[in-house]
C-alpha cells in the first residue's frame, strides 16, 4: 500500500521533529570524577568536555603557545590548571548536573561536548571563564560563543586568573 505524498511529508516532518526534540532533551547525572578543569565524568553518561572553553593543561602542551602569545607565563599556566581543577571539583564533584549540547555533541575523543548546569542553575563553563580559569575555545561555532567571548573579555579587563597583571608581566 502506497501512502499519499502529502502524508509521507507529514510523517517525515514528525520523525525529524521527534529526533530534534529527543536530541534537545537535557541529560543529567552525578559528577563522579573531575579529570581537569574542563573534563568531567558524569555517571550514566561518561566523559564530558565543557563546551566552548579551554583550561590550561597540567603539563606542558602545544596549547601553551596560545596563552604565551597572550602574555601568560608557562608557570602561571600550570598554576591556573591546578586552580581550575580544584574549582571544578568544588563546584561539581558529587553533584547532579544537567547537560545541554549544541549540534553533534561529541569531540574527536568521543567525549560529550556540553554546557554543564550546576544544581543552583549556574553554568560551570561560564563560571570558569568569569574567574579567569579558562579561555574561550575559538576554533568552532557554538550557541554561546558570543556570550563567552564577552565574559572572557570581562575577566581580562578585571585582570583575574589567567589574565592577572603582575609587575613581571605574567
Amino acid at each position: 500500500m502506497r501512502l499519499p505524498l502529502h502524508l509521507c511529508a507529514v510523517l517525515l516532518a514528525l520523525f525529524f521533529l521527534g529526533c530534534a526534540t529527543l536530541h534537545a532533551q537535557p541529560l543529567s547525572g552525578r559528577v563522579s570524577w573531575v579529570y581537569d578543569g574542563d573534563t568531567l565524568k558524569v555517571d550514566g553518561i561518561g566523559k564530558v568536555r565543557l563546551l566552548g572553553i579551554d583550561t590550561p593543561e597540567r603539563e606542558d602542551s602545544a596549547r601553551d603557545n596560545y596563552y604565551v602569545r597572550q602574555g601568560v607565563t608557562v608557570q602561571r599556566l600550570r598554576a591556573i590548571a591546578r586552580l581550575a581543577l580544584r574549582r571544578a571539583v568544588a563546584l561539581a564533584k558529587g553533584r547532579v548536573v544537567t547537560l545541554t549540547s549544541d549540534g553533534d555533541g561529541r569531540d574527536r575523543y568521543g567525549r560529550l561536548l556540553a554546557y554543564v548546569h550546576l544544581p543552583d542553575g549556574r553554568l560551570l563553563n561560564r563560571l570558569l571563564l568569569e574567574e579567569g580559569l579558562a579561555s574561550v575555545y575559538r576554533k568552532f561555532s557554538y550557541r554561546l560563543k558570543d556570550e563567552f567571548l564577552a565574559v572572557e573579555a570581562g575577566a581580562r579587563q578585571r585582570g583575574v586568573g589567567l589574565w592577572q597583571r603582575s609587575p613581571g608581566g605574567g
